[in-house]
């Protein structure tokens, strides 16, 4: 059988052809076909003894850069058995951002070890990032920006940029800053190689559009979405200058918060990657999972104090489903729409009382169709009327009831600082599963029991 990787074969699958060939020259060749990004991807890719092969053959001169790109769950895998002087040693030309980033999944004795062998400067830009949590823009910001004054020339500025070799893949714009390093503006790069170079930069110096350091990261992210950003300077509620985030930092931002909500949605936590332990996922998962129970026993409950009415018409039993499936996809459409529109910053203001009130018509309009639609079933089911008109009623109910809820619920949440990605769905169906049940056994206990 021929283990050699076929070139019209997915990377992935070339890689994992080379490694159960044990051909590990082949695969320093391979490695050294991809770039640190793609060979992070294949990393997060790999299976966690796979991964270990395949990260010594990664050339010592890249791991770092590597490390700085892989997935926590992925890096934390690669550190388990790093030192302070080795993670020093693959770290020492990565910027304070990468760094920072790579402590994140280090313990305190490694991180301090770590931050101790660097530079001031770098410990110092490391410390500023460190000091922010997570969940605000400061954290993924890179301290290192490129500074000039308004009254110099731009000759005066290429040769400065040039004696201190201070431009590199990380900077798009040139920041303007007076004496305090108050942001003033930018100079982008085509105008400072392409206008008079005896002008001076306040000729050509444009408004930058910044973030402040403190901003939540989802705020952030809409904003540079909605402007379609590929670089922002990041200032202090004083407007002095912090830092930058580049292209890469800005798809990054946006790419964690497409995943995050995805996942939220689905109950996974954001560390469950695919290929994460078998402890950590089943753990993660675990949690909504017993959430999810303890409401279903709410519902249990709520069915069980109509135990009378099932008891007598069984044909209740058989179409109480319906009435719980009908709201919950009526509710989750809307509960879906409007955490989207969260995400995307297109709701807030006087439009939240112009969305409840559409809902709540959409809700109504499609509980009386599809509420007709499901008592001429149930009437040419169980040919009886009055369990035709309950149901039809309960449907009703329950799918409008759906709709308030699915655009109520997250705009509550939201109000509270809880992520509604996370918990809306699972109170969602709650609200949905016993305003059905309720609904529809209630009113069959007025209506059929004798």
């Amino acid at each position: 059988m021929n283990d050699q990787p076929n070139n019209n074969e997915t990377p992935l699958i070339q890689l994992q052809s080379l490694v159960k060939s044990e051909d590990k020259s082949a695969v320093v060749d391979f490695l050294g076909t991809q770039s640190t990004s793609e060979i992070a991807n294949l990393l997060d890719s790999t299976p966690p003894v796979q991964k270990e092969q395949v990260w010594q053959e990664i050339p010592e001169s890249i791991k770092g850069e590597v490390l700085a790109e892989v997935s926590d769950t992925t890096r934390i895998t690669l550190m388990s058995d790093m030192d302070g002087a080795k993670v020093t040693e693959l770290t020492k030309e990565l910027t304070a951002q990468d760094i920072s980033e790579i402590l994140d999944n280090a313990d305190d004795s490694l991180k301090s070890e770590v931050i101790d062998n660097l530079d001031s400067n770098k410990r110092d830009q490391i410390q500023t990032i460190q000091n922010y949590s997570d969940k605000v823009i400061g954290r993924y910001m890179n301290p290192q920006t490129i500074n000039i004054r308004e009254n110099t020339t731009l000759e005066t500025v290429q040769r400065f940029i040039r004696i201190k070799g201070l431009l590199t893949s990380e900077h798009q714009e040139i920041m303007v800053v007076d004496k305090d390093n108050k942001l003033l503006g930018i100079l982008s790069l085509i105008d400072l190689v392409k206008q008079n170079q005896k002008a001076l930069v306040s000729d050509f110096m444009s408004q930058a559009i910044s973030l402040l350091d403190m901003m939540n990261v989802h705020e952030a992210s809409t904003i540079l979405r909605s402007k379609s950003l590929h670089f922002a300077p990041v200032v202090n509620s004083d407007n002095t200058l912090l830092g930058q985030l580049n292209i890469n930092d800005v798809m990054a931002i946006t790419q964690h918060e497409a995943d995050s909500m995805m996942m939220n949605m689905q109950k996974v936590n954001e560390k469950d990657e695919l290929f994460s332990s078998i402890y950590s996922s089943t753990k993660s998962r675990g949690i909504w999972l017993g959430i999810n129970l303890a409401t279903a026993f709410l519902a249990a409950y709520v069915i069980g104090q109509f135990e009378a009415v099932l008891s007598q018409i069984v044909a209740l039993a058989v179409l109480m489903p319906i009435v719980a499936s009908m709201g919950g996809i009526a509710g989750s459409q809307t509960l879906t729409i409007v955490i989207r529109g969260l995400a995307m910053g297109q709701i807030g203001g006087n439009n939240r009382l112009w969305l409840f009130n559409k809902e709540l018509w959409v809700g109504a309009f499609n509980g009386i169709i599809w509420a007709i639609v499901v008592a001429i079933i149930a009437q040419l089911w169980f040919n009886d009327i009055k369990i035709s008109l309950v149901i039809s009623a309960a449907v009703a109910i329950n799918m409008t009831a759906a709709n308030i809820s699915g655009i109520s619920i997250p705009l509550i949440l939201k109000k509270m600082n809880i992520d509604p990605a996370l918990s809306g769905a699972v109170i969602l169906t709650t609200v949905t599963d016993v305003v059905g049940f309720v609904s529809f056994l209630g009113l069959a206990t007025l209506f059929l029991l004798k």
